[in-house]
């Protein structure tokens, strides 16, 4: 859909360079057994498959059915997906752990509010004591919480009275960070656990411990170090790249890096040397959810998403892309060996071939951050003139709306609640809020999936919430301005955005801040009149284009949590149909929620909007304001 993207894959392909595209055409058919969660490969007794169609085997050599495998397998990749973003949260705290012993050069508390409210949640004194002394404690018990052993992970105090009581009684109430990984792990061991309704017990409690846990933590901690996020103007597309200026982009996760090399590109010293180099300037840009991080906080634009990366550095003007953890194809160092760029990776997780490492090191972050940018400066030289080719497209939008400024948003400032939020809805106004978020995926419509789904939510006056490559898909469509509100939706959200000065679609930062969206929910119930748990809300959420394990931990926590989720392909458990009824209809009377698979994001809009309808109609709300008109 995005066409920087259509001239980039042209030109890659004059060029001769293979892309993700072409990789997933080439894997054409994949494996069917592994597409339904039929193919089983923990132990040496296999790999072993189960026959979808009766004739082949029933069980594998150990004796597993398809509803063991399917189960099993998916708990591994929740487990998965929940310990990349829960160790995105433990580099965090460890990071505010550094700073509150003086010991981080390079990175300061810029929301001391912030702190004083978290370190409160926590149990700690906060009156009259340095803002070092509290970070650190701070620090100090939300490491804690990885290595807890019993009791409950504490900020699942957050969550509505009646979403604790279901995870209690349903025995999912994540204990500690950690522990719940390793057990959920643990299960899937040939010869554990061999129950697929208990294995996916443990996916929702493994889930939950991120959700509520991990991936909260990355959110406060970020915002503690780098300043919370409140609405500001931008751009995104590979048309901010510039060919006058050294193009540096930032790619990744966890914005410890990305925050000390913004800062390392402001140096006066860095920016002479760049303009001894021919250079007009420095031009940071971000890539995946590193450009989130810099776009919530600083407005630094976003050249793209997941599957922009490859296309970004075949522009031919990309002088260093420089990466940390998560979502980076192994690709990218055979593809910057036809240009000159220099891709280096910083953190000692991941490294990657053809690729430089540089190690950041948050004792003394700034100086290496200095040396990292100074390379790019000094590659801009290097630069092949006939190798250039920027796509034009850009597009404006507005970002960095949290839980917090929500208040602020809708209320003003001295009069800062969710009640205009509640009211809207009950009145009829609004419909719902639906949370879109997740990667883009050349298996689905490569970003187009987000837009199409998204356009058709806000048509029906369901205000949109989003995280990760799923805002930047639409921010690139021109969703995520204030005047797309006139131009798609519907006539009662069209006014709210008007009245309010928002757009109709409200980008809450990087994967790792669909945390936001859990407290978000929960300050709706806090505040009244539209259901007393999360499960009651007139709310859904959707991942249109997943493709990682993050996405189904996300997918797990938000459906343990109560709210119904729409994804466009299938968990790997069709081969079962034990497990994908389950999934798609008896989770509904355990926690108030189900999966629902479906690949066309305008019947997945509607999967939604109908969710919504029937969560109105069970709280007797008012019909909707115009269309009682029609």
């Amino acid at each position: 859909m995005d066409p920087a993207s259509q001239m980039m894959a042209r030109r890659a392909m004059d060029i001769g360079l293979e892309l993700v595209w072409d990789r997933y055409e080439a894997q054409q058919p994949q494996c069917g057994f592994g597409s339904l969660g039929l193919c089983c490969t923990v132990c040496n007794l296999g790999p072993c498959r189960i026959d979808p169609f009766g004739q082949g085997p029933k069980q594998g050599v150990c004796g597993a059915t398809a509803e063991i495998i399917s189960a099993r397998n998916l708990l591994r990749a929740a487990a998965a997906g929940s310990a990349c973003h829960s160790d995105h949260g433990r580099h965090l705290a460890h990071t505010l752990k550094l700073v509150g012993e003086g010991k981080a050069k390079g990175y300061e508390i810029k929301d001391v509010e912030k702190l004083r409210k978290v370190a409160a949640e926590f149990g700690i004194a906060t009156d009259g004591r340095p803002k070092e002394t509290i970070a650190l404690e701070l620090a100090e018990k939300m490491l804690a919480e990885f290595g807890r052993q019993e009791g409950s992970i504490l900020l699942t105090t957050r969550a509505p009275q009646r979403q604790r009581e279901i995870w209690q009684k349903l025995g999912i109430m994540p204990r500690g960070i950690d522990l719940e990984i390793v057990e959920g792990i643990a299960k899937t061991h040939m010869g554990v656990d061999n129950d697929a309704n208990n294995l996916l017990l443990s996916a929702m409690r493994v889930a939950l411990a991120d959700g509520w846990g991990g991936s909260m933590i990355a959110t406060d901690v970020s915002d503690i170090l780098f300043g919370a996020p409140a609405p500001i103007r931008a751009q995104v597309n590979l048309g901010v790249l510039q060919g006058d200026k050294v193009n540096i982009l930032l790619h990744g996760h966890v914005p410890i890096l990305s925050d000390v090399i913004a800062n390392a590109a402001l140096d006066p010293e860095i920016l002479a040397l760049a303009a001894s180099k021919g250079a007009t300037g420095i031009n940071l840009a971000g890539i995946c959810c590193t450009a989130n991080e810099m776009l919530v906080r600083r407005g630094i634009p976003i050249a793209g998403n997941f599957l922009q990366q490859e296309l970004a550095l075949a522009t031919g003007v990309v002088d260093a892309m420089i990466v940390d953890v998560q979502c980076i194809m192994p690709s990218l160092g055979e593809i910057a060996r036809s240009f000159h760029t220099k891709v280096i990776s910083t953190d000692p997780r991941a490294k990657f071939p053809w690729v430089e490492h540089i190690q950041l090191d948050e004792h003394d972050a700034l100086p290496i951050a200095k040396k990292i940018v100074q390379i790019a400066v000094e590659n801009f030289a290097n630069r092949d003139g006939k190798q250039k080719f920027i796509p034009s497209e850009k597009m404006d939008l507005v970002a960095g709306f949290t839980t917090e400024n929500i208040f602020y948003n809708l209320g003003g400032r001295f009069r800062a609640t969710y009640r205009p939020l509640n009211d809207a809805i009950i009145s009829g106004r609004l419909r719902g809020v639906a949370g879109v978020v997740g990667c883009d995926s050349p298996k689905n419509e490569s970003g187009g999936s987000h837009v199409e789904m998204v356009k058709e939510l806000i048509k029906h006056d369901v205000l949109v919430v989003q995280t990760g490559c799923s805002a930047i898909s639409c921010a690139k469509a021109g969703l995520l301005k204030p005047e797309a509100a006139k131009e798609y939706a519907g006539r009662g959200l069209r006014e709210i955005c008007e009245a309010v000065g928002i757009p109709p679609v409200l980008h809450s930062g990087s994967c790792v801040d669909n945390s936001r969206i859990l407290t978000a929910c929960t300050e709706m119930v806090r505040e009244g009149g539209i259901g007393n748990s999360l499960d009651e809300l007139p709310v859904a959420g959707a991942a249109p284009e997943w493709y990682s394990e993050k996405a189904i931990a996300i997918g797990w926590y938000v459906v343990a949590s109560g709210i119904f989720t729409v994804i466009g392909s299938p968990l790997r458990v069709k081969g079962s149909a034990v497990v994908d009824k389950i999934l798609t209809e008896e989770l509904a009377a355990k926690v108030g929620a189900t999966w629902a698979f479906e690949s066309d994001p305008i019947k997945g809009a509607h999967l939604m909007i109908d969710h919504i309808n029937k969560k109105r109609e069970a709280l007797k709300l008012s019909p909707m304001m115009y269309e009682m008109y029609e």
